[in-house]
């Protein structure tokens, strides 16, 4: 009797996670497939962007790497850039780490740590009490899914589609970004500056002479790193009462 209600309390966390998952999963479909869609218009075959979408599930870090590997970038360039951009799913697990049930394997940990996103990560943090593995399987399961389903679709419908539409559709990824980016902001000042700042290093890369022949890879890189630096040093979180100094 005390075995099955303990199998009924681990199933009920993993459908409890399912249902968890679902607006994560709804929302991943529609960027995937226009992550798919991208990859395909570059030249890459379905399937293979299908396994990256199933082997990697990073939004910016997927279209960051898969653009430069269509654009024939160096492995060095790939490694440093997805590791930059998807620094922050570490941090992001060792907060988590802290929340998990203690019951939780060394190997449940590591096999679970593939689905921390930010999404996922927001979700699983404002859960009431310790995050079990049952529940975490099915809050990652859901939009694993979506993400995978997400960019089949956007793979293979990208020689259905009339060109037109194609077209229209290839800018959302781009659209998801400022999705990102422009909410917070709106609301913080110092992020509004840091988003700015990245984006006028961004364009002094692209038009300066000399500036302009630095790899699109290695661009990223620079900006991203500057960027944060520059939002560490002139916007410090402040731990005791005050005002952050401003550069």
């Amino acid at each position: 009797m005390r075995d099955k209600h303990h199998y009924d309390k681990k199933a009920a966390a993993f459908r409890k996670g399912l249902k968890d998952g679902v607006p994560i999963c709804l929302g991943y479909l529609s960027v995937s497939f226009a992550f798919g869609m991208m990859a395909t218009q570059g030249g890459m075959p379905a399937w293979a962007a299908l396994v990256i979408s199933m082997s990697n599930m990073t939004s910016a870090g997927q279209v960051a790497g898969t653009n430069l590997i269509l654009s024939g970038g160096l492995y060095l360039e790939l490694a440093v850039t997805t590791f930059v951009i998807n620094i922050r799913y570490m941090l992001m697990s060792l907060s988590l780490s802290q929340k998990v049930d203690e019951s939780m394997t060394t190997l449940q940990r590591w096999v679970l740590s593939f689905g921390v996103t930010d999404e996922i990560f927001a979700v699983a943090m404002q859960q009431e009490g310790a995050v079990t593995a049952e529940y975490f399987s099915g809050l990652v399961l859901t939009p694993y899914l979506g993400w995978s389903l997400g960019t089949l679709l956007g793979a293979t419908a990208t020689n259905l589609l009339p060109a037109g539409v194609r077209t229209a559709l290839g800018i959302a990824i781009y659209g998801m970004f400022l999705a990102i980016i422009i909410p917070p902001a709106r609301k913080a000042a110092p992020v509004a500056k840091v988003v700015l700042f990245a984006a006028l290093l961004s364009c002094l890369f692209r038009w300066v002479p000399g500036l302009n022949r630095i790899s699109g890879g290695w661009v990223i890189i620079l900006c991203a790193v500057a960027a944060s630096a520059y939002g560490a040093l002139c916007y410090p979180i402040q731990e005791t009462e005050g005002a952050a100094n401003e550069c």
